[in-house]
């Protein structure tokens, strides 16, 4: 039998998953500030050795991080504004109206209005200064640095504010491709503001590396995610045609991506993403995709790949369905990719989010990679013994979850389940069903899995109202905030109980 690419999930440990954006502060969203410093030393005072994080990249319509205008760039809201008024960037007044937005929920409209008038006054700062400002180091060294994106992003990000917001399809011809977009007047007469963006990504990444190296020290890991597909409205797509399944007439896809039916979605899921051209991608040995994972692996530990069984078929849905039905099954690269992976990236560790349609095929693709799958405890109950989601079945090379940014907190699916389900959860695991987030929780720690990722909803017994996500639904996610106080609680009261169970399971 060949041996596997990856080997590298050889110990138990269990974590923690929150998105930066719910963390508590006065800035209108979470932000990479002291918040996060309090997060982390959460983690490790109750033993744990992970921070899972959704994708931290520059958000769109309807405010998903798995729909980001760049597969390379941070996301500006999370850039904490208090360090740049510290630095003389920006003064107190600068925060607030910020500082007037809900500390209970991300208002993203409100932020688009307030947090990027204040990121291009610092950027002005900057300018007056003489550029000198080097709190994240020199910033003429960062550009170079992140050359072989950065001048597209900044480039694509300016075009889209002079055109008003509008999808990159329907700019001027004399725009529509970075080198159209080049050799017109445009990039001169938005100079000024290109390299504003090209500032926030400096502020971005030096924060995020400060908030890096302070996890490192504590001794937690980060996963970070990686979506399987790029946003169509994205510096990626705009700079990268040739790597996906457009019509070269009009630039507009031939067919978009999704999933079929599922117990998400009786209509599937139409995500709506440009396919890729994998022969493309093949022809240059998945150049981009290296440089994408190159780039992950600066800012994570870990890496999931979201819809991993992607790689071996994708749900192909024709462009202009109005559901995903319609789609059928079309190969992906299969092991052809990974293997390009493992020669440029051999230490890389990575996730195989393998959750939905399990062929044969996925599964051997699975074990051929070595990468470790996932997990769910919600999918487990209501069925027979049979069911992979039950602890008894499950496998070490695995991360198992409670539930994840797509599921419903454990309140609020034990609130949903029917009567057959929740008896068969509160058999299954001995309990009354009283403090059901808590006995998944546990279920979690005692599993064969080596890697127990636990969303905090579900630490803080928080029911559907501190749900991250409904897939289906395409506005109203992504905005659970928790507040200073529910962290403090946990502290106070469950971080003894929390060590031991990482003792006494092994995490």
């Amino acid at each position: 039998m060949t041996e596997p690419l990856y080997d590298w999930l050889t110990e138990r440990r269990a974590g923690v998953l929150l998105h930066p954006t719910s963390l508590p502060g006065n800035q209108g969203i979470g932000t990479l500030d002291a918040q996060a410093d309090t997060f982390l030393e959460f983690l490790a005072g109750a033993g744990f050795k992970y921070w899972q994080i959704c994708p931290l990249g520059p958000t769109g319509y309807g405010d998903s991080p798995y729909q980001c205008f760049s597969s390379f760039a941070g996301n500006p809201y999370l850039i904490d504004l208090t360090a740049l008024v510290r630095a003389g960037l920006l003064t107190d007044d600068d925060l607030k109206p910020l500082q007037a937005l809900s500390a209970d929920r991300v208002d993203f409209g409100g932020l688009f209005q307030l947090k990027w008038p204040a990121l291009f006054k610092a950027h002005a700062q900057f300018v007056r200064s003489g550029r000198r400002f080097a709190l994240y180091g020199d910033f003429a060294a960062f550009r170079r640095s992140q050359a072989s994106w950065l001048p597209d992003y900044a480039l694509f990000s300016a075009l889209k504010a002079h055109f008003q917001g509008r999808p990159w399809w329907e700019w001027p011809a004399t725009a529509r491709t970075p080198a159209a977009a080049r050799q017109s007047p445009l990039p001169r007469q938005l100079a000024d503001r290109i390299e504003a963006y090209e500032f926030i990504q400096y502020l971005f990444l030096g924060q995020w590396t400060q908030l890096r190296t302070r996890a490192t020290a504590l001794g937690i890991s980060i996963i970070g995610d990686a979506p399987i597909f790029a946003a169509l409205d994205s510096a990626d797509v705009w700079a990268n045609p040739q790597l996906f399944q457009l019509d070269p007439q009009t630039a507009r896809p031939l067919a978009v991506a999704g999933c079929p039916p599922d117990y998400f979605s009786a209509d599937g899921q139409l995500w709506g993403n440009p396919l890729y051209d994998w022969p493309a991608h093949a022809a240059d040995g998945y150049a981009w995709w290296l440089a994408r994972l190159r780039a992950n692996f600066t800012l994570f530990d870990v890496v999931r790949i979201d819809h991993f069984r992607g790689f071996e078929a994708y749900w192909s849905i024709p462009a202009g369905s109005a559901t995903a039905r319609p789609g059928h099954w079309v190969p992906g690269p299969g092991l052809d990719f990974f293997r390009a992976v493992r020669a440029a990236l051999p230490a890389a560790q990575l996730i195989a989010e393998d959750l939905g349609t399990l062929t044969p095929g996925v599964i051997a693709l699975r074990e051929a990679t070595g990468l470790p799958g996932m997990a769910v405890l919600q999918f487990a109950f209501g069925g027979g013994a049979d069911n992979f989601y039950l602890p008894h079945n499950h496998r070490a090379n695995c991360a198992i979850y409670s539930g994840t940014h797509d599921n419903d907190t454990t309140l609020g699916w034990y609130a949903e389940a029917d009567a057959a389900t929740r008896d068969h959860a509160r058999r299954y695991l001995r309990v009354s069903g009283q403090d059901i987030a808590w006995d998944l929780l546990r279920a979690a720690y005692a599993s064969v899995s080596r890697l127990a990722i636990l969303p905090l909803p579900d630490l803080l017994g928080l029911g559907t109202a501190a749900r991250f996500n409904r897939p289906g639904q395409p506005e109203g996610n992504w905005s659970w905030r928790y507040r200073p106080a529910q962290l403090q609680a946990l502290r106070d009261g469950a971080t003894p109980y929390l060590r031991e169970l990482a003792a006494l399971y092994g995490r």
